[in-house]
C-alpha cells in the first residue's frame, strides 16, 4: 500500500514531535510507519497497515469496538511512554473534524518550532523537554516564548538561552497547567 503520511502515527502522535525523530545517527526513526519501523512489530502497524491496509486506527470500521485501540487511548489519557502522549486525543478529535492534510500542516508548524528551539536553546539537554513542549503548548504560545526568549538571550551562551526559554515555556506551563515532563507509570503498583 501507498504511505502517504509516514511523519504520523498510526495510533495519531505526531512522529515529528517525538524525540527519537530527532536523533543523530543509527538511533533516528522515520517515523511511524517508515521502512525501519513498519518491520518493527508494532500492533498498530500489524494490525492496521500489514493487515488491513490503512494508515490510522481511526480509518477501521471496528475503532469503535477495538479494545486494543480503546486500551491505548484510554492509557494515553494518563501515561506517556517514551514520546508524549497528552494531546492523542485532541489529535484524533482535529483530524476527524479538519482531516489528515489540514493535521499535517499544523505538524509541521510544530516541527519547525521545535527545531528552532533545539537549534537555538538546547544545551543538549533539553530535546525530550523541548518536544513535549512542542506537542502541548498552543502554537501561538511557542512561537510568543521563543520571540521572547530571543530578544531577552542576545548574546548569551547556549547554557544561559537554554535557561531563559525554559523559565519562559514553565511560566506558562504553570499558568496553563501544562505538564512538560513524561507522565510515567508507576510499575510498582502493577
Amino acid at each position: 500500500m501507498e504511505i502517504r503520511y509516514p511523519e504520523i502515527g498510526i495510533c495519531g502522535l505526531s512522529c515529528r514531535l517525538c524525540p527519537t525523530y530527532h536523533a543523530e545517527g543509527e538511533s533516528k526513526c522515520g517515523g511511524c510507519k517508515s521502512e525501519y519501523r513498519i518491520q518493527a512489530g508494532c500492533p498498530f502497524i500489524t494490525c492496521a497497515v500489514k493487515k488491513k491496509g490503512i494508515e490510522f486506527c481511526w480509518q477501521c470500521d471496528q475503532n469503535g469496538t477495538c479494545e486494543k485501540w480503546r486500551g491505548h487511548r484510554e492509557f494515553s489519557q494518563k501515561f506517556d511512554t517514551f514520546v508524549c502522549y497528552q494531546k492523542l486525543e485532541d489529535n484524533i478529535t482535529f483530524v476527524q473534524r479538519y482531516g489528515i492534510a489540514s493535521f499535517e500542516e499544523m505538524q509541521k508548524t510544530r516541527e519547525r518550532l521545535l527545531r528552532e528551539m533545539l537549534q537555538n536553546f538546547n544545551e543538549g539537554r533539553s530535546k525530550k523537554y523541548y518536544c513535549i513542549s512542542a506537542t502541548v503548548f498552543e502554537i501561538q504560545e511557542l512561537k510568543t516564548a521563543i520571540e521572547q526568549a530571543r530578544k531577552v538571550s542576545d548574546g548569551l551562551n547556549i547554557k544561559e538561552r537554554s535557561k531563559v526559554l525554559h523559565t519562559i515555556l514553565n511560566k506558562i506551563a504553570d499558568k496553563k497547567q501544562y505538564c512538560l515532563s513524561l507522565r510515567k507509570q508507576d510499575t510498582k503498583a502493577r
